[in-house]
């Protein structure tokens, strides 16, 4: 290289700026001035619409392509983190989101087709294993929910069956002269206790289903469930009369008032007393008693009859459950009765609790 002054121009004799073309650049040795190739551009320099001459500015190629390779790698590499970032979140989405989606997917399918018992199989702690685990309750509780529509029906259909089954036979029995008309009298008052037997059953289920009414707005008034607990003590005076059973009311002062539905309050006191008196032995004593403790009022039911198995205390609130017929004096029993107990006192956010010994 040379030094140059820039009051003292270097005249080129070779150069022509036509040569250079409309980008004024060229790669070379600049007309013998550098030993290796140069990359040089020019600008020219005018006054008075005269070119009076022009600048020049070089740089090494060998510089350039060292410039170039080192913004090359760092463009490969940015490259290949951009690729890696991609393949990661590529995975991430497979693994998290399109996996799971496809399983619960599947899931949902196999539910709309009837399979309650599938299960989706997804663990995570995310949204998507939230929503897999949503589903899969809501299965179960659908299958349990079925099972327990077969089980209605089953319980159904059986208790249906077993009266007017006896209901047909003695009717057909009285038609065709099998049973002489002396004896129909007997068998037309079977025929008026099943058939008693079937109103129950069926005024039981409609009970339920009206309990089962989400929608079903219930009559909260303010009345003395004193005075209701005489008046369903009085509907049992006759049966306890012709067992010899006392029906004892141990009540807290003479009125005392609670706000409730009173037909639905009613209609479990029925029930309990019902329940009670069948299970009682002759010359025994059912109890009725209210307290009042911290604001609220308290009322049981007590007889002393043949006591609850333990195994069954658990059971006793299930629909249609029956611990053993031969236990009551009657087999005319629904096995619902204490179920719409536990639906009326659940439906009033209050509890119900039984404390029973076999014996």
């Amino acid at each position: 290289q040379k030094n140059i002054d820039v009051r003292e121009p270097i005249p080129l004799e070779e150069f022509d700026a036509s040569k250079w073309g409309s980008n004024y650049y060229q790669i070379g040795k600049f007309y013998g001035f550098f030993k290796t190739d140069h990359l040089s551009v020019i600008a020219p320099i005018t006054s008075d619409m005269e070119t009076k001459g022009y600048v020049a500015i070089h740089y090494s190629m060998t510089n350039l392509y060292q410039s170039r390779s080192s913004i090359l790698f760092i463009m490969q590499v940015i490259f290949l983190l951009c690729y890696a970032a991609t393949s990661l979140l590529l995975w991430a989405y497979s693994h998290y989101i399109r996996k799971p989606l496809a399983r619960i997917m599947k899931g949902a399918s196999e539910y709309a087709g009837g399979n309650l018992a599938y299960k989706i199989d997804v663990t995570s702690d995310d949204e998507m294993g939230y929503l897999a685990k949503t589903l899969n309750y809501m299965s179960d509780e659908l299958n349990k929910n079925g099972e327990y529509q077969r089980k209605f029906i089953a319980n159904v259909s059986h208790d249906f069956r077993s009266p007017l089954t006896s209901i047909k036979g003695y009717v057909n029995a009285i038609l065709d002269g099998t049973i002489p008309y002396e004896m129909q009298e007997r068998y037309l008052k079977i025929i008026a206790f099943e058939s008693e037997r079937l109103e129950k059953l069926t005024r039981s289920l409609l009970t339920l289903n009206e309990l089962d009414m989400k929608k079903r707005m219930m009559h909260i008034q303010r009345f003395d469930i004193n005075d209701t607990i005489k008046n369903t003590a009085a509907t049992f005076e006759g049966i306890c009369t012709s067992h010899q059973i006392r029906l004892e009311l141990l009540l807290s002062g003479h009125e005392l008032y609670v706000r409730a539905d009173m037909e639905q309050i009613q209609q479990v006191l029925y029930n309990l007393l019902d329940n009670a008196i069948k299970f009682s032995n002759d010359n025994s004593s059912v109890q009725i008693e209210t307290t009042v403790k911290s604001g609220k009022v308290f009322v049981s039911v007590k007889d002393y009859g043949t006591g609850i198995p333990k195994e069954s205390l658990g059971k006793i609130w299930d629909r249609f459950y029956k611990i053993d017929a031969s236990r009551g004096k009657d087999r005319k029993g629904t096995g619902l009765g204490l179920s719409i107990v536990k639906e009326i006192i659940n439906a009033h956010n209050q509890n119900i609790d039984v404390i029973s010994t076999e014996g």
